[in-house]
């Protein structure tokens, strides 16, 4: 989610690098930088924390004349958030500005200390620009070393570079990661990682395609595929709205937000899988010596993620596991014994009733842990420890991407206790590890899915309630689909254990009840088929999302057939958010900003 810049003309470059950073923001950073490149003269300057801070470091920085400049807003991925893992990354003569992964990174580095290249920081895309200027020494031309770089290079990237040797001039790749470029009538060029930055210096942009690189100087821009043929940019017109420009095309922020869940999981990832274990650089894994049991306390969705934690730690770590919902456990005097980790989630890491009960394990001399999204948040500041979720800036009210990177967190986290109390076999650990590494392209919306689901809601616009339910992981899922229903269509809607229907809830079942079935292949399907069962029985309208067929189902939402159920559990988990945001949609509701909600609930 980190954020790129670029600027190649004769205004105040510094200025619009940082404007378009600021316009960057929502997509979540913990530092930023710039390089300006002017008569043969570097001038870089980075900053952690808010754009602010850089914004102070380069008050007395400007440029009159011609000039490039690159720019970005970083959320750490490979290394902690420092101004020397900040970007731009220097060479000996030239600055790199990336998004994305380089996979190959370790390897490639490893390559280049060994011809004595020393490097400054822990990232990833240091080795572009070391490699560039490697490549450099024997091509013709900055171009042809460029070309050379984009070719060893392995991953997702949109990569900016500027050097010495060719100084009226960026360099650019595409791949994975989203860029684009800008042109006006005063033939300036500019680049972004999405149009706001853009609206307002330029009436055209070109989005460059996975594999397109190049180059763009004064006078012309050079684009080329992936297979190295020459291409033209195909420019269409730049909006005007900055509000629509920041949705990407799409009609709400949730909407949006439910699209880019596969890669922002992808960032979740980043950095914490090997082959055989699962990293957290950023714990000591002393924090579990001496712990018997986790203690999860979280509100609302976050809530629901800890419930879908608590299978996970007991099946992999076989570690007890109690949830908490922060509200009630400040005020029930309850028992902390030191042998407990005290875990909470929050997205924003404000959430009042949750931050009070850190304090009160705090107070109580537990080992604290917190799941959060945004660093620097109060209960980031207070915990022992903390994992980030790196889910960006999340708009819209309803939670989408933070629920979806806090379980993949946890799935994560209970495979690295597991680890360490060995209670999973190398093989299943490694076999957990490679499901990980499918759960983005499990969570991509695949267009005949929405379309399906779009037709589907005008059926569920009515009636006296809704039924989610599922077992197992699938029954918190179930919660979050009736709560995302909730919040943003203000339809009645609750979520069960799918076994408890006949313990009372049944009672309600009529064709004005719907219910949403979550069926898995690979977790307790005939039992929850036979819970289903009862229900249609007596008239409730069924809903089935499932791999396989039901034919007691009066709609049936297919999903595709997985190898495990915890990637069953992710594809549902778009499948309910695509379908409670449908329904929303007709009835003419507010998607993004639903009644009487707030983002960030900081009080009580």
């Amino acid at each position: 989610m980190c954020g790129i810049v670029g600027y190649l003309g004769e205004k105040n470059t510094k200025e619009i690098l940082l404007s378009g950073l600021k316009e960057l923001e929502y997509r979540g950073y913990d530092s930023a930088g710039i390089a300006v490149l002017q008569d043969d003269n570097f001038e870089s300057y980075k900053a952690v924390g808010k754009l602010v801070n850089l914004e102070e470091k380069t008050k007395d920085f400007t440029t009159e004349s011609f000039a490039v400049g690159i720019g970005h807003t970083r959320w750490a991925t490979h290394g902690k958030p420092t101004e020397l893992n900040a970007h731009p990354h220097l060479g000996e003569s030239s600055y790199v500005v990336h998004n994305g992964i380089i996979e190959n990174y370790a390897e490639l580095k490893k390559q280049l200390q060994a011809d004595g290249v020393t490097f400054l920081s822990q990232t990833d895309t240091e080795v572009i620009v070391h490699l560039f200027e490697k490549n450099l020494k024997d091509a013709s031309s900055a171009f042809e070393a460029f070309e050379q770089t984009i070719q060893e290079i392995q991953g997702a990237y949109a990569i900016l570079l500027v050097t010495k040797s060719e100084d009226k001039t960026i360099f650019f790749a595409k791949y994975g990661s989203p860029m684009l470029v800008g042109i006006n009538a005063e033939g300036e060029k500019y680049f972004a990682s999405s149009d706001t930055p853009l609206i307002g210096h330029c009436t055209d942009v070109n989005y460059f395609e996975d594999g397109d690189y190049g180059y763009v100087d004064a006078q012309s821009i050079a684009l080329f595929d992936k297979e190295g043929r020459k291409k033209e940019p195909h420019f269409t017109k730049l909006s005007t709205n900055k509000l629509s420009a920041q949705k990407d095309g799409y009609r709400f922020f949730m909407e949006k937000e439910i699209y880019e869940q596969s890669n922002v999981i992808t960032d979740t990832l980043l950095g914490r899988l090997c082959e055989e274990e699962v990293l957290f650089d950023e714990l000591d894994t002393q924090l579990f010596d001496g712990i018997e049991e986790i203690k999860l306390c979280a509100c609302g969705t976050s809530y629901h993620s800890a419930l879908s934690a608590s299978y996970m730690f007991e099946r992999y770590s076989k570690i007890k596991t109690s949830v908490e919902i922060a509200s009630e456990f400040r005020y029930r005097q309850p028992i902390m014994s030191k042998d407990t980790l005290f875990v909470v989630i929050s997205q924003s890491g404000e959430t009042a009733d949750t931050l009070e009960t850190l304090k009160m394990a705090k107070k109580a001399g537990l080992k604290t842990l917190v799941i959060c999204n945004v660093d620097n948040s109060s209960m980031v500041r207070l915990a022992d420890a903390c994992i980030l979720t790196r889910a960006g800036v999340e708009k819209g009210v309803a939670s989408t991407k933070a629920f979806a990177t806090q379980v993949t967190v946890f799935w994560m986290l209970s495979l690295y206790v597991a680890k360490l109390r060995d209670t999973l076999s190398q093989e299943e650990l490694s076999r957990q590890i490679k499901l990980l590494r499918e759960i983005p392209t499990s969570v991509k919306v695949e267009d005949a899915m929405h379309e399906r689901i779009k037709r589907l809601s005008k059926r569920y616009l009515h009636g006296h309630g809704f039924f989610f339910i599922g077992r197992d992981l699938f029954f918190p899922l179930a919660l979050e689909g009736a709560l995302k229903l909730k919040e943003i269509s203000y339809l009645h809607a609750e979520g069960y254990p799918s076994g408890e229907m006949k313990h009372g809830p049944i009672a309600l079942a009529d064709p004005e009840l719907f219910t949403i079935a979550l069926l898995p292949q690979h977790l307790l399907y005939e039992k929850s088929k036979s819970n289903v069962e009862e229900l249609s029985a007596r008239d409730s309208t069924i809903c089935a999302i499932s791999p396989l067929e039901f034919d007691k189902a009066d709609d049936f939402i297919q999903t595709k057939k997985h190898n495990d159920y915890m990637l069953e559990f992710f594809e549902m988990m778009v499948v309910v958010q695509l379908l409670s945001l449908e329904i929303s949609v007709r009835l003419g509701n507010d998607v993004d900003m639903p009644r009487n909600l707030a983002k960030s609930v900081t009080v009580e």
